[in-house]
């Protein structure tokens, strides 16, 4: 598409074909920074593409700030959880604001998020932090003796989180402390927090100008596994609280523009609390399903939300209206195997027969053995359905989680 040189240039913080593709298709420049293993691809395809090391950190980490700016990007927007601290160090240099720098630290670093948001009057569990074995046993203690849990009563669990990781990557859920010696050394230090014990669901809301210009609550059946988009009626009920409590978010971290996903519990008490909150797009191809159920492209939604340069009738024209212009509820489950040893995908007959099946990503294994899953781990491919009846469509993404894929 041909770009429009009154509009920002923007550079894309990490490797997404989905992300890409949108970008070219819109009217904004853009230049992609990525790993040096995508050269071959970006040259074969003309896409402009500068290299870059996420994971090197020294002391010539301003140069990439100091390129994109000469090179004249307005703005740095990233994809990943791995690439938000360094596009808030970017856009620090090129927005001459250090602040955004600290501000992304925060997004990166789950205990200080917990920490501010409690400062601007946000609720969330109880938390720490642990550098060792002997931290998680004294907290998982803690925790129940607070409870009033007895001796011989099961114990409430708790959940341990890496600081930095994305989504339910390192998520480990401890009950006993026969489970803490499961913990491998490298992961600490961790986070660790009580059980909010309720309704789980994530919220997806672009931002200009301090404030949302579209939100859309993603209703998970099975954090982990499953995911559809718009929310069911009974939790879109909840539309202005939970509005309501993402503006709070947003004044709490001084967030002007961009992108935020956080995720809430509300309680059986009606109890509204935050789990955490993130500055990239969310995994499980959300952003994907927001266009089969609404038909905006959400990539170049955020494209617009980042650039200084988008006017308020672009936004207006571009956001469909929230819950309302929806034509369906898309829905997507990950697949891990079931069974310890697998040979072949043997894709179930009654998936693939039913109505709401549209596509799925899976491919053949490329071992037999099975990693056991001691943490919420990555899955092996998603499978997409979309649906009328956002009941039905959760009774068969629900349902998934008894199959095998894998045999």
């Amino acid at each position: 598409m041909e770009k429009n040189p009154d509009k920002g240039y923007v550079a894309l913080l990490g490797w997404s074909l989905g992300a890409i593709d949108a970008v070219d298709r819109f009217d904004r420049r853009y230049i992609v920074v990525a790993p040096a293993w995508v050269e071959y691809y970006c040259r074969a395809h003309d896409i402009p593409y500068i290299p870059w090391d996420f994971e090197r950190l020294n002391d010539r980490s301003l140069e990439i700030a100091e390129r994109l700016r000469d090179e004249g990007v307005d703005v740095a927007i990233p994809l990943f959880e791995e690439t938000v601290e360094w596009a808030g160090a970017i856009n620090a240099v090129i927005m001459q604001n250090p602040s955004l720098h600290g501000q992304a630290g925060l997004f990166r670093d789950k205990a200080q998020m917990k920490r501010r948001a409690q400062l601007g009057g946000i609720r969330v569990g109880i938390f720490e932090e642990a550098h060792g074995r002997t931290d998680v046993i004294r907290f998982l203690k803690r925790v129940n003796q607070t409870l009033l849990e007895l001796d011989g009563d099961p114990n409430d669990p708790i959940h341990l989180k890496s600081f930095d990781a994305a989504g339910c990557l390192d998520h480990r859920v401890i009950r006993t402390p026969d489970e803490i010696e499961t913990i491998p050394d490298e992961a600490f230090p961790l986070l660790m927090e009580s059980h909010l014990d309720g309704w789980e669901f994530a919220v997806e809301a672009w931002v200009y100008d301090g404030k949302i210009q579209f939100l859309n609550i993603s209703e998970y059946v099975t954090f982990g596994y499953s995911v559809f988009v718009p929310a069911s009626p009974e939790l879109e009920k909840w539309r202005d609280r939970i509005r309501e409590a993402t503006e709070k978010l947003i004044r709490t971290f001084d967030i002007e523009f961009g992108f935020i996903h956080p995720e809430y519990f509300v309680t059986s008490d009606g109890a509204l609390y935050l789990g955490e909150v993130a500055y990239r797009p969310p995994g499980f191809k959300v952003f994907e399903l927001l266009e089969r159920a609404y038909g905006f492209n959400a990539y170049q939604a955020l494209v617009l939300t980042f650039d200084p340069k988008t006017t308020r009738e672009e936004l207006e024209s571009f956001f469909p209206r929230e819950g309302v212009d929806a034509r369906g509820y898309a829905g997507c489950f990950g697949v891990y195997p079931r069974r310890r040893v697998v040979s072949q995908l043997q894709f179930p007959e009654q998936t693939a027969d039913h109505p709401y099946f549209e596509y799925h990503e899976l491919s053949a294994p490329l071992e037999e053995t099975v990693t056991r899953r001691t943490a919420f781990g990555t899955h092996w491919g998603l499978v997409f359905f979309f649906a009328d009846d956002p009941h039905r469509l959760r009774d068969l993404l629900k349902h998934q989680e008894a199959l095998d894929f894998y045999v």
